[in-house]
């Protein structure tokens, strides 16, 4: 594949007869899916293709490496703030790595779709696109659309699980969705400076930290499950920390504690 005779006339296809042209380098690129054994080693910490590599479908690889900073970023501040224990810094691997390994598993499937391996994976990216064209249930065999999704950190030694019951809504260790805030605009874009409790309701609790209030009707509400009284805590990367259905300054304070690794 590398030889010029071979490389030669394909770039003359796609350039034409007549350009003049000389071959500097030529190579046969590959996909790789891996990661590191942990992110950090000591002082040293490792974030984006330095950290774990994935081919190029679904722009993981650049999306991934700005979750790994907005991860990070705030744990790094609230470390040398001393608001938190070094310790805190050893989460960011806890949570990113499986978000790597999330989008490697997702990453290496795609790439098995769109170059089989086998003869029988080959039978079988064919029929799952013969039958996509007609049929719903095959599209999804395409395209998972994980690949576009950030990845909830569910099993986060920093996340306080439901004390209470929920229907629905982001569950703690999600990512934040957005909705309208009515004259404030939009949730996220009020979000990501430090903790913030957003509590439906028509008045915003006694609290210390920086509070959002949301109309208990409305998208918002319906996104987040809410009640009169519903909050949530959530981190400054956007993560859901904890919910529950009534303010208790106690528990929030100590789900923030738990957030800051104390």
């Amino acid at each position: 594949e590398k030889k010029p005779e071979n490389v030669i006339p394909r770039i003359q296809q796609m350039l034409g007869p007549n350009v003049q042209f000389e071959l500097e380098w030529v190579s046969v690129y590959q996909f790789a899916c891996r990661r590191m054994k942990s992110f950090r080693h000591g002082r040293v910490l490792f974030a984006g293709d330095a950290a774990h590599q994935v081919s190029p479908f679904g722009a993981r690889g650049a999306n991934s490496g700005v979750q790994d900073a907005d991860n990070l970023g705030w744990k790094l501040k609230a470390v040398l703030d001393g608001a938190a224990p070094e310790s805190l810094l050893d989460t960011y691997h806890a949570e990113r790595a499986a978000a790597a390994d999330d989008n490697i598993a997702h990453s290496t499937r795609a790439t098995d779709f769109i170059s089989p391996k086998s003869r029988a994976s080959l039978r079988l990216r064919n029929a799952v696109l013969e039958l996509a064209r007609t049929e719903a249930f095959a599209r999804p065999l395409v395209n998972s659309v994980r690949l576009s999704m950030p990845t909830p950190y569910r099993d986060s030694p920093l996340i306080t699980p439901d004390e209470d019951h929920f229907d629905g809504g982001v569950a703690p260790g999600w990512p934040c969705v957005d909705g309208p805030l009515g004259e404030q605009g939009w949730l996220l874009s009020a979000l990501g400076q430090g903790f913030v409790l957003l509590s439906f309701g028509e008045e915003a609790p006694d609290c210390a930290l920086h509070t959002v209030v949301a109309e208990v009707e409305g998208v918002l509400a319906q996104r987040y499950d809410a009640r009169p009284g519903t909050c949530y805590l959530i981190r400054p990367d956007q993560y859901v920390a904890a919910r529950w259905r009534r303010f208790d300054a106690v528990k929030v304070n100590t789900a923030l504690q738990r957030s800051l690794g104390n």
